[in-house]
């Protein structure tokens, strides 16, 4: 399949993978809507999302129980009688808790690739994964199916300061991975640790205190080796450099040069943060 075909299907959402008409059953006219037993289900291979929160699960357990599983998941044919899950295996795993004994289901015969981009598509657009899993999805269509990050972060509706930087996570040391699946870590507290030979024991102190974002990002910033100030900075414009930090949260030095002129530096860690800036500046110039 031709990478721009790739991309022109993938850009269309969801629906489109799962089926380009339906009828006013939900039913695609190429698809194979039935019902099956639990037991003929399997867990996707490419399912980006590994972790299943056991509250979570309850509550759309007894939803079920409730009103019956409305939507139904979407499957290929696998060995034998079974069926492997392409998208709602939070729902299959539900129906078991619920005691179903049976779940409608959705057949289509998918290729490896197709089943990757709905998986990982599909999480994204309900915001399902952690950061860790959706940097795990991205890197896989990108290495595996040809995607730049542009085309990707367009397609997907992120930008692309955000999949750079959920890409960046995968970098971290695997135990600071694991504190972000669990959520004990967020990848606002993740991103400032990115590439530091220290990045296992910030974490552990930032989940220890309880660190919001801002100060995670002071404490790594503090680590870093400053620069040295030029001998003779007035009381001005030291007072100036605070006032900035103050106001901007990262660190700023002020140079003077020659007469009036002089250059103002401000120091980021993340791209989020250059964004941020970007972001107010354009404000102001717009005013």
């Amino acid at each position: 399949m031709a990478a721009g075909a790739q991309k022109t299907r993938l850009g269309r959402g969801l629906a489109s993978l799962i089926g380009d008409r339906f009828d006013e059953a939900g039913l695609g006219a190429d698809e194979d809507r039935r019902t099956v037993s639990l037991a003929a289900l399997k867990p996707g291979r490419f399912n980006p999302r590994r972790n299943f929160a056991e509250a979570q699960l309850e509550e759309l357990a007894a939803s079920i129980r409730e009103r019956g599983l409305v939507q139904p998941l979407v499957v290929r044919p696998s060995s034998g009688d079974t069926y492997e899950i392409v998208a709602g295996e939070r729902r299959w795993r539900a129906a078991q808790l619920a005691n179903l004994h049976e779940v409608p289901v959705v057949v289509r015969v998918l290729t490896d690739q197709e089943a990757v981009e709905i998986a990982i598509i599909e999480n994204v657009q309900r915001e399902d994964l952690n950061a860790i899993e959706e940097g795990e999805g991205y890197k896989l269509l990108i290495e595996g199916h040809d995607y730049t990050q542009e085309d990707l972060a367009r397609i997907i509706g992120k930008s692309r300061s955000h999949l750079a930087n959920t890409l960046r996570l995968l970098k971290l040391p695997e135990s600071v991975q694991d504190l972000v699946r669990s959520g004990e870590l967020s990848a606002g507290h993740a991103r400032p640790l990115v590439g530091r030979p220290d990045a296992a024991a910030l974490a552990a102190r930032i989940v220890s205190r309880g660190l919001t974002v801002r100060q995670v990002e002071a404490l790594t910033q503090e680590r870093q080796a400053k620069p040295k100030r030029r001998e003779g900075k007035d009381a001005n414009t030291r007072a100036a450099e605070a006032e900035l930090h103050e106001a901007l949260g990262l660190e700023v030095e002020i140079r003077k040069g020659k007469g009036e002129k002089g250059e103002l530096r401000i120091r980021y860690a993340t791209l989020d943060q250059l964004e941020e800036i970007r972001q107010r500046l354009l404000r102001r110039s717009y005013r």
